[in-house]
């Protein structure tokens, strides 16, 4: 029988990235946490942490926390069968991984409603779309929004459709670097904007551009900062349609290359024994995701 005191534990260091803060979460002293994860790995008899910065689960570790976040779920099901179950009558916490232009794009519309209907407050987790798949395989979140379509043990992936993206940059940066028309060989030598070191859609608009070689890039891990370093004139960048309607009516931005756009695939995953919940929100998203996003 599992002590879920100890799993816990384990499940806050992991989220919370720390045992200090484990421990506030917890209402517990640092040591009382840390007495947990060792009573824990007693019991399982080898370790469920590596002992980094941030703490990282073990394969063991991770399988226990991929058990912790269901049986959360199939217990807040239950608390909706038997209201006095939940004491402290609080909301649920689900934690989601998602990519940083769902959630600046048709993210909040898709669940509002949802959340005042079924009293839910969400803890984000802002992941890649091409990485954030690995948030479940660590057993840290419920559920993520990836472009990976196979799920990992225990979980389903639905489609809900594609993110379009297009090359955009500011009139004031094509004036300056494309007097003469754009092509493939002047956009690689002119500063780009990549989201982070785990997106390459702008390495993928290159190749299908027929430029397999290196470009110049800034680094901006914001979605909104990644917008107004392109109106700025910083560089040119691979944007959702749906995130600069407004900039593209105001004439801040411009397609750079047109009937050129990129399909990104939309996943989302969660586990099968998520219960009503998960199930509930997935017929949310497919909805809303239907209509917000292209066809894939």
């Amino acid at each position: 029988m599992f002590d879920y005191k100890l799993l816990a534990a384990l499940a806050a260091v992991v989220e919370q990235g720390g045992f200090e803060r484990a421990a506030q979460m917890l209402g517990l002293s640092q040591s009382a946490v840390s007495q947990r994860i060792k009573l824990l790995e007693a019991r399982v008899g080898q370790p469920v942490l590596l002992r980094e910065t941030p703490p990282q689960a073990t394969e063991v570790g991770r399988r226990l926390l991929n058990h912790v976040q269901q049986v959360r779920l199939l217990e807040r099901d239950l608390q909706a069968q038997v209201p006095a179950l939940n004491e402290a009558g609080l909301p649920e916490r689900l934690r989601v991984a998602l990519n940083a232009d769902s959630l600046a794009t048709w993210w909040a519309q898709a669940v509002a409603q949802f959340c005042a209907d079924n009293r839910v407050v969400f803890d984000l987790v802002v992941e890649d779309q091409d990485v954030g798949l690995k948030r479940m395989r660590g057993g840290d979140v419920a559920a993520c929004i990836c472009a990976s379509e196979r799920p990992v043990a225990g979980a389903r992936s639905v489609l809900l459709g594609a993110m379009r993206y297009r090359a955009f940059a500011s009139p004031e940066f094509i004036a300056r670097h494309f007097s003469s028309g754009v092509t493939a060989e002047k956009l690689a030598q002119v500063p780009a904007i990549v989201f982070g070191p785990d997106d390459f859609l702008q390495h993928r608009y290159m190749a299908a551009l027929g430029v397999n070689g290196g470009f110049v890039y800034h680094l901006c891990p914001s979605s909104e900062g990644f917008v107004r370093m392109t109106c700025a004139g910083l560089g040119w960048g691979l944007m959702p349609e749906l995130q600069v309607q407004a900039e593209l009516a105001r004439g801040e931005l411009i397609e750079l290359v047109a009937d050129q756009p990129i399909d990104v695939p939309i996943y989302w995953h969660h586990w099968r024994n998520g219960g009503e919940l998960l199930d509930r929100l997935t017929r949310r998203l497919q909805q809303v995701a239907g209509i917000m996003l292209v066809s894939a």
